[in-house]
């Protein structure tokens, strides 16, 4: 989107309160996914247990494209409140859901809780939005860094959320899903006290519907971009969906169960602003390309410490963590320059789903791999992933930058 001339007081609320939004949601999505792993595992299978996160990860693919569009419209400050209010209704019918034990209801309530999901995600380029140049990775790396305080914290509190929802003559994951949705709720009035933006005008809103995809995705930048992302997000997800799954099944308590999500989520999270500066000073490619250099060598890690009691695998899937945050980071940070801003919301959008179906894809094919061949095999063959972007990566360097795309004539689109 479009940048505006920002007074530093207005800049400040509206930074906080991003961040503070990003962070709830980040919070609700954890603990969320991380009981309907087990919920489902439980009522279903091992082999089905994906099923409830892979729910969550359709909806906020689902929702990226619905948010961006309604952002370039109506501008993000919309958007941002219709996906939260639609997350927290999830998160309601998700609560019910395992109350009453039905599996459809849960996968319904995490369905629409991903829409919430997608709100959060969108955020990152509401941050960028608010700085010129050579200060937008950076701004977009402190919201993401936002997922620290939520998907670390949110975990720490699924212990005592279980408990207390067993000790009232609930089933005890529903402690979880009722934490995500006093997390969800917290979300909707931090993003209402973000600042209003003008929203796209409609020649821009044409221009962005004129601009071909194939013209689009000619750009390195985006092409890279959307690898990246894609298959930083396959990895990550695949590795550690499964994660909860492998330690429950070795009898491992939930406040360790626990303590492995805050791990890795931390790695996720924490470094985002380092992230976000490296993309600034040093371009976003150089970023992705440490990132995929990261996840590859947490896949031999995982692999090397799955199954064991010691500190092995926190570490490891720490080190996962900060390998899709680099990857993320640097990504993101191409998809936020270079373009009209209506045109460059629709890309987005478009990268932001694509990924994320993957990563839906890649949770339900995690827990199948786990059943079939156990942790060890899921780890290294997702770590594997990353010479498709490297590859792209290389060849990018090789080859002279694209002819920059153009919108549809009129005369041309008219006779489509």
């Amino acid at each position: 989107m479009a940048t505006y001339p920002v007074p530093p007081p207005a800049r400040r609320r509206t930074m906080g309160s991003l961040f503070l939004g990003a962070a709830c949601v980040n919070a609700a999505m954890t603990v969320a996914g991380t009981a309907a792993t087990l919920l489902v595992a439980d009522r279903l299978g091992t082999g089905w247990a994906g099923l409830g996160s892979t729910a969550g990860v359709a909806g906020t693919a689902a929702g990226v494209l619905l948010l961006s569009r309604v952002m370039a419209r109506h501008g993000r400050r919309t958007g941002l409140r219709a996906g939260a209010l639609t997350g927290t209704g999830g998160a309601a019918v998700a609560t019910a859901g395992a109350a009453a034990g039905s599996v459809a209801v849960l996968l319904a309530g995490m369905l629409l809780l991903g829409v919430g999901n997608a709100a959060a995600q969108l955020a990152r380029y509401a941050a960028a939005d608010e700085f010129t140049a050579g200060r937008r990775a950076t701004a977009l790396g402190a919201v993401v860094w936002a997922g620290t305080v939520g998907a670390v914290g949110g975990p720490l509190l699924l212990g005592p959320a279980t408990g207390w929802a067993g000790r009232s003559g609930w089933p005890p994951l529903t402690g979880a899903f009722a934490l995500a949705l006093a997390c969800l709720a917290a979300a909707v009035v931090a993003f209402a006290l973000v600042a209003r933006r003008p929203p796209a005008d409609r020649d821009e809103a044409g221009l962005a519907a004129a601009w071909p995809l194939r013209a689009l995705l000619a750009r390195p930048d985006i092409r890279l971009a959307l690898t990246a992302m894609l298959t930083a997000q396959v990895v990550m997800t695949a590795v550690m969906t499964a994660a909860p799954l492998s330690m429950h099944q070795h009898g491992q308590p939930m406040g360790m169960v626990g303590l492995v999500v805050s791990t890795h989520t931390l790695g996720m999270f924490a470094l985002a602003p380092v992230s976000g500066r490296l993309a600034d000073r040093f371009g976003g490619r150089t970023v992705v390309a440490a990132g995929l250099a990261t996840l590859a060598l947490a896949g031999v890690l995982v692999t090397g410490t799955a199954g064991s009691t010691g500190p092995g695998l926190p570490v490891a899937l720490f080190v996962l963590g900060y390998g899709w945050n680099l990857a993320f980071v640097g990504a993101s940070s191409l998809l936020v320059r270079g373009l009209p801003g209506a045109v460059e919301a629709r890309v987005q959008g478009l990268v932001e789903s694509w990924s994320w179906a993957g990563g839906g894809a890649a949770t339900l094919g995690s827990t199948a791999v786990l059943g079939a061949a156990g942790y060890p095999p899921l780890a290294l063959g997702a770590g594997a992933l990353v010479v498709v972007p490297a590859a792209l990566l290389v060849a990018h360097r090789r080859r002279p930058p694209a002819r920059q795309p153009q919108p549809e004539p009129e005369r041309e689109r008219a006779t489509r």
